[in-house]
C-alpha cells in the first residue's frame, strides 16, 4: 500500500470577512468569523484523510501561543506531533475574505521557515511513495536547500508533488531548477503556471515543457472552470461542480491532497481530477479550509 509524507506548515488562520480589500489610506471594517488550524500541509493532509489514504504530517511545532494552539488541535484530532522543536513560535495569518469568497492573506511567518537538517532524522524518507512540499517552505534559500537535499534521498520511483503557492515568484531560480526533474508532479493554479514555466505562449505549451522535464502529470486548477491536466499526450479539462462559495481558503490544497489520494489508489488521471474537483467543491462550501 502506498503512503504519503506531507511536508510543510501548520498555521493558525484568523478569518475575517470584509466587504472589499483595503486600499492605501483607506479604512474598512471586518467581521471576525473564526480562528482555525490551517496551513497548506495541514489542508493537504486533511484531504488525504478524508479519502482514507495513509499519510504522515511532517510539520514543525514550536514554542509559543500559536504552537500551543496547533498542539491542542492536533491532539483533539489524534494527529501525532512528529516534529516538536524549539526556536520560534508557529506562524499565523489573517485571511481577508470578500463576499465572493476570494481571500487574501497577511502572513506572519514562524518556525516553519527555519528548517533544520536534523529534523529529517526523525523519519525514514525512503518509506514513502508520495511526498508533498509547498513553495512557502522553499522561499528561504537555506530551508530550501535542507528540504530538497532530504527529498533527493527518496526512492527513485517515488513521486514528489510540488505546489508552488502564490509565493512562487519569490523562489530562487536554482530552487525551481532543482524541482523540475523526473518524477515531480506540479500542481498549481493558472496564475502560478507562468512563474513555473515562463517559456511557451499557451497553457498547453507550458504544460508540455514542464512534462518534458518531469516526465510526470502536470495539473492546473482553473477556479470555477475546474481543472486541467497534461499526461504527456494532451491537455484535458475537467469541469468543476456548481456549488455555493463560503470562501476559497484551502481549495487548492484540498484539490492537491485529493489528487495525491487518487494516485495512491491507482485511479486514472481523469477520475482522480474529477474526485479532486469534488472535494475542492466541498471545502469552498465551508468556513474551515480543511476537510479533517
Amino acid at each position: 500500500m502506498s503512503k504519503a509524507l506531507i511536508i510543510g506548515a501548520a498555521f493558525i488562520d484568523v478569518i475575517i470577512n470584509v466587504p472589499e480589500l483595503p486600499v492605501d489610506g483607506g479604512d474598512i471594517t471586518g467581521s471576525l468569523t473564526s480562528s482555525n488550524l490551517g496551513g497548506c500541509a495541514f489542508n493537504v493532509y486533511g484531504a488525504l484523510k478524508a479519502c482514507n489514504q495513509p499519510a504522515d504530517l511532517f510539520v514543525p511545532v514550536g514554542i509559543g501561543q500559536y504552537a500551543d494552539k496547533v498542539k491542542e488541535v492536533l491532539g483533539q484530532k489524534n494527529i501525532p506531533v512528529t516534529l516538536s522543536v524549539e526556536g520560534a513560535d508557529n506562524g499565523w495569518d489573517i485571511a481577508l475574505v470578500k463576499p465572493d469568497g476570494e481571500r487574501s492573506f497577511l502572513t506572519m511567518n514562524g518556525i516553519e521557515q527555519y528548517w533544520n537538517s536534523d529534523w529529517f532524522k526523525k523519519i525514514d524518507i525512503q518509506s514513502y511513495d508520495y511526498l508533498y512540499v509547498s513553495g512557502y517552505e522553499l522561499e528561504s534559500p537555506k530551508s530550501a536547500a535542507i528540504i530538497l537535499d532530504a527529498l533527493e534521498k527518496r526512492n527513485s520511483d517515488a513521486y514528489l508533488v510540488f505546489d508552488p503557492s502564490p509565493r512562487i515568484g519569490h523562489l530562487p531560480s536554482d530552487v525551481l531548477k532543482r524541482i523540475l526533474t523526473k518524477n515531480v508532479i506540479i500542481h498549481c493554479n493558472q496564475d502560478e503556471i507562468s512563474s513555473v514555466m515562463p517559456q511557451g505562449n499557451t497553457l498547453n505549451e507550458k504544460l508540455q515543457r514542464i512534462f518534458d522535464l518531469t516526465q510526470s502529470p502536470v495539473v492546473v486548477t482553473l477556479g470555477a472552470k475546474g481543472a486541467c491536466y497534461f499526461d504527456g499526450n494532451a491537455m484535458t479539462t475537467i469541469s468543476s461542480e456548481d456549488t455555493p462559495i463560503v470562501n476559497t481558503i484551502g481549495a487548492g490544497d484540498t484539490h492537491c491532497g485529493a489528487m495525491i489520494a487518487g494516485l495512491m489508489d491507482n485511479l486514472d488521471l481523469k477520475t482522480t481530477i474529477n474526485e479532486a474537483n469534488h472535494l475542492s467543491a466541498l471545502v469552498v462550501g465551508q468556513e474551515n479550509g480543511s476537510l479533517y
